[in-house]
């Protein structure tokens, strides 16, 4: 049994279908934790899929910090149900200065049925997106 980076059960019945198979999220939230759980193993194809075509970037990178950890410190909306969702989390990584926490409220919403990134903002801060 492999833990699933995300903090949440076995990889292969966690994020293991949304990253290795392309499985749409049924939830914000699910989104999210895969898409860090993609940030941790290095899997820039399924950031770009669930990336809003509007705010994608052409290349994603992944590179340059070890991830250590996600906490999901609250989320707005984004159920089956629903059409947009925030989930606000932090993400601890180890970088070049030593243990950092990134804080994002990052914005999805619902597109052609599934569940894409749109952009993120620092919650601490007005000064947009990040």
């Amino acid at each position: 049994m492999t833990a699933c980076p995300c903090g949440g059960a076995e990889f292969r019945t966690c994020c293991g279908p949304l990253v290795e198979d392309g499985v749409p999220a049924r939830t914000a939230e699910q989104l999210m934790r895969s898409r860090y759980t993609a940030f941790v193993l290095g899997r820039p194809e399924h950031l770009w899929r669930t990336w809003h075509p509007r705010t994608r970037p052409s290349t994603v990178d992944t590179g340059g910090v070890e991830w250590t950890g996600l906490t999901i410190v609250e989320v707005s909306g984004g159920g089956e149900d629903d059409d947009d969702g925030v989930v606000d989390f932090e993400a601890r990584f180890a970088g070049p200065d030593g243990p950092e926490i990134m804080r994002e409220r990052s914005e999805f919403r619902r597109r052609g049925g599934r569940w894409v990134y749109v952009e993120g903002t620092d919650p601490r801060s007005s000064s947009g997106p990040l």
